[in-house]
């Protein structure tokens, strides 16, 4: 007895421990703390389905401990109380206050999807096509002739129109402080409008169970200023236009040859490169190797000995690099940068 007492002690302390923990995590990975008018809208209607819900529970518990009160067998009663089965009051109520309170959740969520679906044209919005990949986020700007790929760099206080799809397997993509999800999906191309009205850094997530990595499939937004916005466009429009890269150094150089001839195939830098992997004009720029990891050389290195074991199941080969290929490739990485 004495063991049983406390195994549920300490199942009774987990159970606090697990609530606590609930709590935790990043602010700008959080729905409950809403950066835009889109992520405000569906907050808004979380409140309201959560009121409800704990609205019918509170009723529901007082009526339930009213009758237990109140029609608890008493001494020296005998026989079975009076039934009212069949009471048409009680039916006709138990059928029009849920039907009343669907209507109450009806009619904001309607009326908030129908917000949520416009599309909006290049003269209202600024416009970015999404493609997911496995495990990683490439961001065009088709009227801006500018493509990145893990961070995606937005102007603060304006409309963005994004334009999803998929380049393999279904994703999802979803940045819960400013709202969302939305499905990506191959051959498919699907709108949604987001909108974040403070400057900041904030983080999306892939929604969708796409593979072995599903969970690593994370990207940074950075949320800036107009201005800061126009700057950085035009240094990334200034990479594209001249194709410069940036090696000065003799293994940096070494490793400019080893990319052109082992990474240049599915990578683009600057004007040239394919579309195969991440876009890397700016990856000396980047926050995160791989979307995951804290952007050190030493992380780079680890990246390119063996990606599969960073993110498995990606796409990247490995490509058997030796140390001093691997340093020389990391030195010409860091010179990818588009910053002053």
């Amino acid at each position: 007895m004495k063991g049983w007492q406390q195994y549920w002690r300490q199942f009774f302390l987990f159970g606090l421990l697990s609530l606590a923990l609930t709590g935790c995590g990043i602010e700008e990975l959080s729905t409950l703390k809403p950066s835009g008018p889109v992520a405000a809208m569906q907050f808004d209607l979380m409140k309201l389905s959560f009121s409800i819900m704990i609205g019918v529970f509170i009723v529901v518990m007082l009526i339930f401990t009213y009758v237990l009160i109140r029609y608890r067998k008493r001494p020296g009663q005998q026989g079975i109380p009076k039934q009212v089965e069949g009471s048409h009051t009680l039916e006709i109520l138990w059928t029009v206050i849920p039907f009343l309170l669907l209507i109450v959740m009806a009619v904001p969520t309607v009326t908030t999807n129908f917000e949520l679906s416009k599309a909006y044209s290049s003269e209202e919005a600024l416009q970015v096509r999404v493609t997911s990949h496995q495990y990683w986020w490439e961001f065009e700007y088709p009227d801006l002739g500018v493509a990145t790929a893990q961070d995606l760099v937005l102007p603060v206080g304006k409309k963005i129109q994004f334009t999803t799809t998929s380049a393999d397997v279904k994703h999802a993509f979803w940045i819960p402080a400013l709202g969302g999800k939305i499905d990506t999906n191959p051959g498919l191309e699907t709108p949604l409008w987001l909108q974040a009205d403070r400057t900041g850094i904030f983080y999306g997530k892939c929604a969708e169970l796409c593979g072995a990595s599903h969970a690593l499939m994370d990207f940074k937004v950075e949320v800036m200023e107009q201005a800061d916005f126009d700057n950085w466009i035009a240094k990334m429009k200034g990479a594209v236009e001249t194709e410069t890269v940036g090696a000065t150094s003799e293994i940096a150089k070494q490793g400019e040859e080893l990319f052109n001839q082992s990474c240049l195939g599915c990578h683009a830098v600057g004007g040239k490169g394919g579309k195969l992997g991440p876009n890397l004009t700016n990856f000396a720029d980047r926050e995160r190797v791989a979307g995951i990891l804290a952007h050190t050389p030493e992380n780079v290195a680890e990246w390119l000995k063996d990606p599969q074991k960073i993110k498995p199941g990606n796409n990247m080969p490995n490509l058997n690099l030796d140390d001093t290929q691997v340093q020389a490739l990391v030195e010409y990485m860091e010179t990818l940068s588009v910053e002053d």
